[in-house]
């Protein structure tokens, strides 16, 4: 025992052991019974068993019981015999899921070729022995994840036979083709024969011709081709010969039964294939390429036409810079972005990612720049460049590396601080979001600089949209095939799949001809998630959110205008604007005001219930997201300058839901009344300790200080994790089952900056 001679139990321990041993075998026979009952329903009525079956379970329950004692105590006393070894086997041949068996029998193992060291004959026979009882494990359960382990573990010692491991999954294959823990053995053993990818391909394709129904081996194909083609394998290259192939094989599944959902996933892996880049691409930035930003510290921006694109009011005497690309990736840092401007050092700036799971990847970076104070001159426009200049450092989670440089390049001019003005704005007055507060903003304006971003479909290595031909190709062949396939049946799942062809179509459109094309299949789309909710209502809360993101993109989408980014040169193009201004407001502290302090997004009252192109948004300070349907808020977190946010009526269920707000630096209004906080009971076990494993944020935080004295600890810890840290001013939660007088009390504590509540100032 680690090195120390081990001292003999005394015989109150080894009672107690006992005990404790007859104690967890009751529990754990009480746990088969029942799991083994529910194995068997699968959603159907479970009947009243027969005495002849209660009579079976009791004595296959105690037979249990027995065995499992005598393992613990074999186990408890480091007994490797024979006998003993033969009582585990019963016990895993029994009940295969005895994970303190099987590592039982690992250390029997490992005792047992410690002492066969130099007889390679008895290390064989140890081994074949263990892979006999691994074998009968499985012919009981094949799908013990245990005994597959436990195989896996005998295999990497490196004196079995493969080949008899590749007939073996052969049988269990042919038993159950879509045991997907066979499936993952069989990846293993290829890896340890040394098997082709092309050979394993070959192999699905025979499963597959002889069951299209196979969706084990369509995912495993997925895998395969993954590989072929990052690596660029002889035979899987160019990606336009190997996608097209793959579409005609496909096509024989869809069209012989159209209502088998495997062959229409593995359609809908093709096409992520056919539309994704092959590497990260920066897709957007704020700033964007080419705009000049005029920088406020106090909401005065005299003698300047006010434009909500390239207008920022910060008192904090700092800028964001952001970076958001097409995937989640790492590396992104001062080592792999220069940025060249008077205001900061390149090697001074922090590059952080935007991550609610604090993680060191993700889709958003976000640094910030100071501007120096009462250095600059008010008429001057400062450049700042931003290079990608070692994009190799920047990785995707696949691998994948950023091996196009980007660059784009900006303006700053900062405003000095109105002193008249500052005095006026000390005593701001409270926000309201009521209609008689917002003013139509003027189409009419020329905005100098419009939203740019870089498309996410710039797929060749030179970004032109000529090099997306080939994919706007495989699309309308697609579109053709599966309208054809929808005249001749009605197939849920066909319609899913023509929606996501039609929004890819549009998109590729949109970006290699943004002049000429619209999203001709729009309404199309429409109508086909219509169609859906109403086929499939079990589902029509997905059905949807799709919609919703796709009404969110007509909206915001073509609003905006597109820039392709080319090796160290950019090309603006721009588009049409007025369908994003419509939903722009010029917002009034009160109606009776005269004055416009901010620029509001309103996307309230449409419906939605997912937050999507937020790429598109990164330039907004003010948001309406009221009245819709949203029950998350995942993406907001890219929106760094985002100072108020309105989330009021959304169907927002706990604090948790909020948790893109901590990473909102500059929030100081937030209104999320009316939604149905605290009316969903949650899990609250997790807060019961105060440990850094049982949640994520703030564990180093002293929690009972904010907390009333009387009041559960668990009720307030979400909204503690969410709230703490944030510097807002206003906040409106009234109208969700959360609030009481108690909750109000927390609040204070938890914001000191708070100065409204609910509508009431804090006094």
């Amino acid at each position: 025992m680690h090195g120390r001679p081990r001292k003999a139990p005394k015989p109150e321990d080894t009672a107690a052991s006992a005990a404790k041993a007859e104690k967890l075998c009751a529990h754990q026979s009480l746990l088969l019974h029942n799991h083994h009952n529910r194995m068997k329903m699968h959603g159907r009525p479970r009947k009243a068993p027969k005495p002849e079956d209660t009579v079976a379970s009791a004595a296959k329950a105690e037979k249990l019981r027995a065995l499992q004692s005598q393992l613990l105590h074999n186990h408890h006393n480091r007994i490797y015999t024979k006998e003993a070894l033969e009582i585990s086997a019963k016990l895993l041949e029994a009940n295969p899921e005895s994970y303190t068996a099987w590592n039982y029998r690992k250390l029997a193992v490992e005792h047992n070729l410690k002492q066969s060291e130099s007889d390679p004959g008895s290390v064989k026979s140890v081994l074949s022995e263990e892979l006999k009882v691994v074998e009968n494990s499985l012919k009981h359960n094949f799908k013990s994840y245990g005994a597959w382990h436990h195989r896996q573990w005998i295999l990497s010692k490196g004196h079995s036979s493969v080949d008899h491991e590749l007939q073996l999954l052969d049988r269990f294959q042919k038993a159950d083709s879509r045991n997907f823990h066979a499936w993952n053995y069989r990846r293993f053993v290829a890896a340890l024969k040394g098997i082709s990818d092309e050979e394993e391909l070959k192999y699905t394709t025979k499963l597959i011709e002889a069951n299209f129904s196979n969706y084990s081996a369509w995912h495993n194909r997925s895998v395969l081709l993954s590989r072929l083609l990052q690596n660029k394998v002889q035979g899987s290259f160019p990606k336009e010969k190997v996608l097209v192939e793959e579409f005609e094989f496909v096509h024989q599944a869809l069209f012989t039964d159209p209502d088998d959902q495997s062959g229409w996933f593995y359609h809908l892996w093709l096409l992520d294939q056919t539309v994704k880049s092959e590497t990260p691409l920066l897709v957007s930035s704020w700033p964007a390429h080419g705009s000049d930003i005029i920088i406020s510290a106090d909401g005065c921006l005299d003698g300047c036409a006010f434009s909500p694109f390239t207008s920022f009011i910060s008192d904090a005497g700092t800028f964001p810079l952001i970076l958001y690309f097409n995937e989640v990736v790492e590396g992104v840092s001062s080592s792999t972005v220069t940025v060249k401007s008077m205001f900061n050092a390149n090697k001074d700036l922090i590059w952080e990612p935007l991550a609610t799971s604090n993680s060191c990847a993700a889709q958003v970076w976000v640094t910030h720049l100071n501007v120096p104070d009462g250095k600059l001159h008010p008429s001057t426009a400062y450049p700042i460049d931003v290079h990608l200049g070692n994009p190799q450092g920047i990785v995707s989670s696949n691998g994948s590396h950023c091996s196009h440089p980007s660059q784009f390049a900006f303006t700053v001019s900062v405003q000095p601080l109105n002193s008249e003005h500052a005095e006026k704005q000390g005593g701001k007055e409270m926000i309201l979001w009521r209609d008689v507060n917002f003013r139509f903003y003027d189409a009419h304006i020329q905005e100098s600089s419009l939203i740019v971003y870089f498309d996410l479909l710039s797929i060749e290595k030179d970004h032109e949209p000529a090099a997306s031909k080939w994919h706007a190709r495989i699309l309308a062949n697609e579109i053709a095939l599966v309208r054809q396939l929808l005249s001749e049946i009605d197939c849920k799942i066909g319609k899913l799949t023509l929606a996501r062809l039609l929004t890819a179509h549009d998109a590729m459109m949109l970006y290699m001809a943004p002049h000429s094309h619209k999203k001709v299949h729009f309404a199309e789309v429409l109508q086909l998630y219509g169609d859906l909710i109403e086929l499939d209502p079990m589902h029509h809360q997905y059905y949807k959110e799709a919609l919703s993101m796709t009404l969110f993109q007509q909206r915001v989408w073509e609003g905006c205008s597109l820039c392709a980014i080319g090796a160290g040169a950019a090309k603006k193009v721009t588009s049409n604007v007025e369908n994003l201004l419509k939903h722009c407001w010029h917002h009034r502290v009160s109606s009776s005001s005269s004055v416009s302090d901010s620029t509001c997004l309103r996307l309230n009252n449409l419906s939605l219930s997912r937050i999507g192109c937020v790429k598109h948004l990164l330039w907004v300070q003010m948001l309406d997201l009221s009245r819709n349907e949203l029950r998350s808020i995942d993406g907001l977190e890219a929106l760094q300058l985002l100072s108020f946010l309105n989330l009021s009526h959304n169907k927002l269920s706990s604090f948790t839901a909020l948790q893109p707000l901590r990473l909102l630096k500059l929030l100081k209004v937030l209104d999320i009344s009316y939604n149905e906080i605290g009316a969903h009971p949650i899990d609250t076990r997790r807060y019961l300790c105060s440990s850094p494993l049982s949640h994520t944020v703030g564990s180093d935080w002293n929690f009972n200080e904010f907390v009333p004295e009387d009041a559960k600890v668990t009720n307030y810890w979400e909204a503690f994790a969410i709230f703490r840290g944030l510097n807002l001013t206003q906040l409106d939660i009234v109208g969700n089952a959360v609030t009481d007088e108690k909750f109000k009390s927390f609040l204070f504590k938890v914001l000191p900056t708070l100065k409204w509540l609910d509508g009431e100032e804090l006094h």
